[in-house]
């Protein structure tokens, strides 16, 4: 992995796409910054968002560049809406939503970086199934909570 001792950047339109659960655009990858953070935008349709889900070893910042999103986070439940920031803590049962009436996009910093790496990871499959998506979570450190007593 490359030292973190130049600056990290990516100019404006710059990035990789990934289709997976929508459009994702890697804007900086771990490689990039020594393994210490990553950060990637994504497209979220109205109504859309994630399961339930936990990252075991990465926390997570949102800046919701545009729209309205409802975010969970060990049972606590916020609205906000362009211009707003969150961070979840490693460890804890989340998700979000949109809940606007068009296609919200959130810029997202994980730290430390590599689950960037998870969209390119699915788009490459066709069709993957829950079982596939759930194998490929779990290199990156992702497990989705179907359990409703674990999610609440």
């Amino acid at each position: 992995m490359t030292p973190f001792d130049t600056p990290a950047f990516s100019r404006s339109g710059a990035g990789t796409e990934a289709f997976a659960f929508g459009r994702h655009i890697i804007r900086i990858t771990a490689e990039q910054t020594g393994g210490s953070l990553g950060c990637f935008e994504a497209e979220v349709p109205a109504g859309e968002g994630p399961p339930f889900h936990i990252h075991e070893k990465e926390e997570e910042f949102f800046y919701i560049q545009e729209g309205r999103f409802a975010f969970w986070c060990n049972g606590a439940r916020v609205e906000l809406t362009e211009g707003a920031v969150i961070c979840v803590p490693r460890g804890s049962v989340h998700r979000f939503q949109n809940i606007g009436q068009s296609t919200g996009r959130l810029m997202v910093v994980m730290t430390p970086g590599g689950f960037e790496g998870f969209f390119p990871a699915v788009a490459v499959r066709d069709r993957p199934s829950v079982e596939e998506i759930c194998q490929i979570g779990e290199q990156f450190n992702l497990r989705f909570v179907f359990d409703a007593a674990e999610a609440a």
